[in-house]
């Protein structure tokens, strides 16, 4: 399996420069799915310092999953918290369907990196995830924090399971 796009371990230097993590890329002018979700959801965050918004861990989560030599990140939402997502935006309606009863988290968008990173814990639980949104694709990390850092972009910071 190749690399996906989107996902690069690195730190943003004015939310911690020796904080290195994973770094997601969601365009938000994208046509998946999955991203027209993520970022339908994004709206539901509350916004710390200037441009940086934290989200409750049931509205838009982080799944790590290591292999020897990678590393895949899910995001993740809770069936109730999808249900009202459909409803404000309908035209997902089609992609995702009304989630089933069996399933207590819906994937929405996965990202994987080769890599021997590890996320750290820190108090037992595993480290943030940060998703900068954007339009357009975004061809690196550093485009992405540089987009952020210019005011050109925000970042959503999501609790990891």
């Amino acid at each position: 399996m190749t690399t996906s796009p989107g996902i690069w371990i690195a730190a943003v230097p004015s939310l911690g420069p020796e904080d290195v993590g994973v770094l997601l890329a969601l365009d938000t002018t994208s046509a998946d799915p999955g991203e027209r979700a993520v970022n339908a959801l994004l709206g539901y965050g509350h916004e710390g310092e200037e441009g940086v918004f934290h989200l409750l861990p049931h509205d838009l989560a982080a799944r790590y999953a290591r292999t020897p030599g990678r590393l895949a990140v899910t995001l993740v939402t809770a069936r109730a918290v999808l249900a009202r997502c459909l409803a404000e935006h309908p035209g997902l309606l089609a992609e995702f369907g009304p989630p089933g009863d069996d399933d207590e988290w819906v994937p929405l968008l996965r990202r994987e990196l080769a890599t021997d990173f590890v996320p750290a814990e820190r108090d037992g639980e595993p480290q943030v995830v940060l998703l900068i949104d954007h339009p357009g694709p975004a061809a690196s990390a550093a485009e992405l924090i540089a987009a952020f850092e210019a005011g050109g972009a925000g970042v959503a910071v999501l609790n990891a399971q």
